[in-house]
């Protein structure tokens, strides 16, 4: 391993993202940051970096080993230190209003009571 590499080649080989110039377009739009700093595609990371990668939602990743080629997952997983945070829990949502439709147009206390469930 080298003491090195480009970090569209990092984020491919460890997997988060599914392709190589899908890695790059992230950089280029401005989705990567290595140590808090924006960075192009050509940018070099290194052993201990700390890597954000926005996606559908932020990862935080630790920059543990450079794989020069892409390997099979667990090969990825030693590779990468996951420091993203878990999700923030759910919120119940009321049970919806369940009603037979074959009844035809809602009632005034129908409408009522849906737009209390609702919360509106």
């Amino acid at each position: 391993m080298a003491d090195s590499a480009r970090i569209d080649v990092w984020l491919w080989a460890v997997r988060v993202y599914r392709t190589r110039s899908l890695a790059t377009a992230a950089c280029k739009a401005g989705h990567v940051a290595i140590n808090g700093q924006k960075v192009k595609p050509s940018h070099l990371v290194r052993v201990g970096d700390e890597v954000r990668a926005t996606l559908a939602h932020e990862k935080i990743l630790g920059v543990k080993a450079l794989p020069l080629k892409r390997g099979g997952a667990p090969e990825a997983a030693l590779a990468v230190d996951d420091r993203t945070p878990p999700p923030p829990p759910k919120v119940e949502t009321p049970a919806q209003v369940l009603r037979d439709l074959a009844k035809g147009r809602p009632t005034k206390k129908d409408r009522r009571d849906i737009t209390r469930l609702r919360g509106y």
